[in-house]
Order: structure tokens, then sequence, then C-alpha cells
């Protein structure tokens, strides 16, 4: 009997990847497109049927059986459950959409619709630096900041979707300005609260901001401003890690995103602050790490509504770890 596959939708406000994979984690083809928010949610979701068509089309000519679940990860806030997406940052205008039910009547099959950081999470626990542990915390840093959380081997959403907001808690009283208001974590530790960080820290060298990667290079290099400006950063990140861990207890804290490609500059000093914050027995018992999956983990995430909601994680032992 063919091993069912699974149509991986990453909607993201920069680029979309429509993914076919397997329950135990193989990618058998990916394609992807820019997603161009400013055009609104109709034109996106027909490049987005378009996509998830011709994937189907050739899966089904390469293996003889087409992908039997749609699973998607996108940004919330949202209805996981209900799969209505409920006017991310990153995708405006999308305000109510009934995605899960739009999906599910254009192919007809189940659809099963999670939380980028929940994804994330997921990704990491059955095919990455999660393996083997109950408590964890996946960091999404990127265009945005926030929390995927596995406790006690479950993941746990909250009472409304929108546990692992830690982007929006407030760090300080001033700060780059996310989620509407000045000094929140996404403001010190996403990608584009980095870039405005930069800003307002060294304004006449950078009035426009600063991409996060010329930032590390530039830190690496031993420029003092980078400097400054990142060790800003890492001090409330540092604490940010402090308050889940103390919150929390969790085993492992995995950075995604910014904070595994700028671990070295950005998440390393950041421990510090963490040592000095956090309860002892919850530092020790925490370790931070950057994202085993790397940048693949994107791919492997859209597949975990599926995985976890579809009941098909159990068959997740048959991707080998490389």
């Amino acid at each position: 009997m063919s091993e069912p596959k699974i149509i991986g939708l990453d909607i993201g406000g920069t680029k979309t990847a429509v993914v076919v994979g397997t329950p135990g984690g193989r990618i058998l083809s990916r394609k992807q497109f820019a997603t161009r928010t400013e055009r609104g949610f109709a034109p996106v979701f027909a490049d987005l049927t378009e996509t998830v068509d011709s994937s189907i089309k050739e899966v089904t000519a390469s293996a003889g059986t087409g992908p039997v679940v749609l699973s998607v990860s996108i940004g919330g806030p949202l209805r996981i459950l209900e799969g209505i997406i409920d006017n991310p940052p990153n995708l405006p205008g999308w305000d109510a959409i009934p995605l899960k039910k739009l999906l599910a009547e254009r192919f007809g099959c189940p659809v099963y619709v999670e939380h980028d950081g929940n994804a994330g999470a997921l990704a990491e626990m059955y095919f990455g630096a999660g393996r083997g542990f109950r408590n964890i915390v996946f960091l999404t840093m990127g265009t945005g900041f926030g929390a995927g959380l596995i406790l006690d081997g479950r993941l746990y959403r909250g009472t409304t979707d929108v546990a692992g907001e830690m982007g929006h808690v407030r760090m300080a009283e001033d700060g780059p300005p996310a989620y509407g208001k000045p000094g929140s974590m996404e403001g010190f530790a996403s990608g584009p609260g980095l870039s405005a960080l930069a800003r307002m820290v060294c304004p006449e060298t950078w009035p426009d901001g600063i991409s996060p990667a010329e930032l590390a290079a530039l830190y690496r290099a031993g420029n003092t401003e980078a400097r400054l400006v990142l060790a800003r950063a890492s001090r409330y990140l540092g604490r940010g890690f402090a308050l889940l861990a103390d919150l929390l207890n969790p085993e492992r804290i995995i950075v995604g995103g910014i904070g595994m490609r700028m671990f070295d500059v950005l998440v390393e000093p950041a421990l510090e602050h963490f040592r000095e914050e956090a309860l002892p027995q919850a530092y020790a018992s925490c370790s931070v790490v950057p994202a085993q999956l790397g940048e693949s983990i994107g791919d492997l995430a859209s597949l975990c509504a599926a995985l976890d909601q579809g009941g098909l994680a159990h068959r997740t032992d048959e991707r080998k770890s490389d």
C-alpha cells in the first residue's frame, strides 16, 4: 500500500512554498512564489491553488498516487482548528479568511492549519533538536517573533490559540515599536526590529536601518556601532529567555530564523543575561540551541499540522538524522 502524501503550504508575508512530503519528513518536491501581499487575498489564493494543482499532478504522475491531505503553516493570529485567518500583521487584509474551508472545497481532501510558530516547534520535536525532550520552546525569529510551546510532550495553544505570542511582551519602556507599542520583544529581536533598533541607536550611521545580515557581518568585523546595537538586542533577548525559563521550565529553547543565522553574535551574548536573570534551577536545566533543521525547517513545519492533527505522526521514524 502506498504511503500517504502531504501537500505542505508554508504561507509567509514574503514568500509562499508548496511542498510534497511524507509523514516521515521526506520532501519529494518543492515550489515557491513571491506572496506579494499588497495584492490582497484573492490573487495570492489563486497562485496558491495553481501551485498546489501543479504539485499534485507531478506527484501523481511520478508516484501513481496523489497527496491525501493538505497541511498549512501560517502566521497568526488565527483560529487554528477552524482554519480561519484573522488579519496577521504579515498578511494585511487577510481578515476572517476561512482558509481551511476554501482549500477543502477546492481540493476535496482533509485540510489542517497550524500557527507557524507551533508548526516549527512540532517540526523540531519530530525531526530536529527537540527529539527526545518533553518540554521545549521554539522561537520564530524572522519578520515577526513568536514561540511554539511543547509542554509535557504536547503542543500547547492556549485558550484562544494565542499562547506563545512572546513578541508582544514588553521588555522595556523604550525601544523599536512592534505590535503597536515600543519596547516589545519583537522590536528587539525580529528582523525588522533589529533594523529599527540600529536606526534608533545609531541614527546618523543607519538613518534607514540596516539588514540583520549586514549588521552581523559588521559585528564580526569588529564594528563598534554594530556591537552596540547587538549588545542591546542580546540583553533583552536574554531576559526573554529567562522569562520563558522561569515561567515554563523547559529543557530546551530552540531558536530559528535570524537567531539560528546570527547565533554567535545575537544568541550567545544573550546567554549571560539569561544566566543573570533566571532562577538558577531553571537556567541550569535549559539549553539554548539553534534549530537543527536549519533552512529546511519551513518545509518540514508545513507538514506538521497534518502530522499533529491528522494522526500521522506515528510514522515519523522513517526520516534519518543526517
